[in-house]
């Protein structure tokens, strides 16, 4: 009994690890599930939390995408514009710089955030996201409609410019 007890804590400890350490490419590919286009309930702080990767991308339906990003100390998700999505960012633990505004170099709005704020951004509104903490910045990002091929897993930034480029 002693020996089973001990192996569920292994595995239970392991698994989280082992479900988020991935590579760049598909989420099925790297043993991540993306479950969009069927009902799914979820600890999104716990989820958001445990994620290692860049972005990953958890549920992809019709008309709505949920990812998670762990953005490193200094890291950022990078200056960009939707032109056709709204979205959503909700800091689940860190300290991040948020900016936006009407045009690349024309940037209004310089905010600094933590754990539970909330972000809304219009479509069309340049924006970025940068850790100003000592740890990765994790948060939740909702995209209407979605933004990533479903089941998109990037293990950094670099990848992540890498694919966007390639699908863009």
């Amino acid at each position: 009994m002693k020996k089973l007890l001990a192996f569920v804590i292994v595995i239970t400890l392991v698994s989280p690890g082992l479900l988020m350490a991935s590579s760049h490419g598909s989420a099925e590919k790297e043993g991540i599930k993306d479950y969009g286009k069927q009902p799914w309930v979820v600890d999104i702080e716990e989820l958001t939390k445990n994620n290692q990767n860049f972005r990953t991308a958890m549920w992809t339906g019709q008309y709505l995408q949920m990812t998670v990003m762990s953005i490193p100390v200094g890291g950022e998700i990078g200056l960009e514009v939707h032109t056709n999505e709204d979205q959503f960012i909700r800091v689940e633990e860190g300290k991040a710089r948020v900016v936006m505004g009407p045009a690349k170099d024309n940037i209004t709005f310089d905010k600094n955030i933590s754990d539970d704020w909330a972000i809304f951004i219009p479509a069309g509104v340049w924006h970025n996201v940068i850790n100003r903490g000592e740890k990765p910045l994790k948060v939740y990002v909702i995209y209407s409609p979605p933004e990533h091929p479903a089941g998109t897993v990037h293990k950094t930034f670099e990848e992540s410019e890498a694919d966007h480029h390639h699908h863009h």
